[in-house]
């Protein structure tokens, strides 16, 4: 058995991606798994690093939206196709599994070629071009979201990484607020923005830091690798401890009992699992996806949603502080999220690409 995954480019698309691996080498330590990707994708480090195959195709980047441009994209595909076909035919695939991305479209095409039962899964919530595409060519279609507009798609989440997948918050927590130099029993928000940190969180928080320090509430910062921030903590009151990147995200959500935090869909994705009630501010770019990923788990009861504009401090102390600063509502927005979440949607992948697989073998 050979599974060839086509998701590179951003860590939204390699990171479910490997998670799928990793659950298909739990379970068969023998499977053949190659990913596509790109020279300039996050895959060229990511892939390896995981010990995994990575064969590299020409980069086509797909409009998001029909425009002219996309009538230009078949003639930039051809080559694209004829060497993700080649890797399909080297590694003898038994299943091409697509995450969306620059690789995934001809991933698709060159599937269907040669008749190699595929399977997608859509992150989020709106799906992009190569998704609706290669949905067209199966049945078996995985969604992140209840919400998704993918016909015929099954609601299975995002596949994550074990260690997020397994997190026992209440185990760790004291290991992990040691680590930070957290108090172990004082209310804790942690705040990040991605991996370079975001502006608009770090002023806002920023502005409110004396506040949420006065009412006892302890902050774990990721600023981002080249935002300065610096917060003085009151002697003997509570820290806020500010870091410029967060290598153990699983120490960090054990420590944390609420977060402010952008709304990608890996990151809906891992609070909801782990039961973090959280509070959404959505890239105020791009399609408005981000505001559908966290709508469900706002309207299941496991977090807040507020727009870039209006993340002010008078909202912080008005809609995180008496959150944070109550512990029954913690507990309730938490047991939401987790109710709403889901751990196990990488064996859920597994089991589709199984069915997609034997579903190829029967007659005709």
């Amino acid at each position: 058995m050979h599974v060839v995954l086509a998701g590179g480019g951003t860590a939204g698309h390699i990171e479910p991606a490997l998670a799928l691996a990793d659950a298909l080498r739990r379970q068969n330590p023998n499977v053949g798994i190659t990913a596509l990707g790109t020279a300039k994708g996050l895959e060229t480090k990511l892939v390896p690093a995981r010990g995994y195959e990575l064969a590299l195709i020409p980069a086509v980047p797909l409009p998001r939206k029909p425009t002219p441009e996309l009538m230009t994209v078949p003639g930039r595909l051809r080559g694209t196709i004829r060497e993700a076909a080649a890797v399909l035919e080297r590694t003898q695939a038994s299943c091409l599994v697509g995450f969306g991305g620059y690789v995934a479209l001809p991933g698709y095409l060159a599937a269907k070629r040669q008749g190699v039962p595929t399977v997608v899964h859509e992150a989020n919530a709106r799906p992009g071009l190569a998704n609706k595409i290669g949905a067209r060519y199966t049945r078996f279609v995985a969604v992140s979201t209840p919400d998704s507009k993918l016909r015929g798609a099954r609601y299975i989440g995002i596949p994550l990484r074990r260690a997020i997948a397994t997190l026992d918050r209440n185990a760790l927590r004291d290991e992990a607020r040691a680590m930070f130099g957290l108090d172990p029993m004082r209310p804790t928000l942690l705040v990040f923005g991605g991996s370079q940190g975001a502006r608009r969180l770090n002023e806002t928080l920023a502005a409110t830091a004396r506040q949420l320090l006065a009412e006892g509430v302890q902050v774990l910062h990721a600023a981002g690798p080249n935002n300065e921030l610096k917060i003085d903590s009151p002697p003997g009151g509570p820290a806020y401890v500010v870091v410029p990147y967060l290598d153990r995200m699983d120490l960090a959500y054990a420590a944390a009992d609420m977060v402010l935090c952008r709304a990608g869909a890996m990151t809906c994705a891992e609070l909801a699992a782990v039961g973090l009630p959280a509070a959404y501010v959505p890239l105020p770019i791009g399609n408005g996806e981000q505001r559908l990923n966290a709508q469900p788990v706002v309207k299941a009861g496991g977090g807040l949603l507020v727009d870039d504009a209006d993340l002010t401090p008078d909202w912080i102390r008005s809609s995180v502080l008496p959150v944070l600063t109550d512990a029954r509502r913690l507990h309730d927005m938490g047991k939401a999220a987790a109710e709403f979440g889901r751990r196990d949607a990488d064996e859920e992948l597994v089991r589709m690409v199984h069915e997609a697989i034997a579903a190829a073998r029967l007659p005709q």
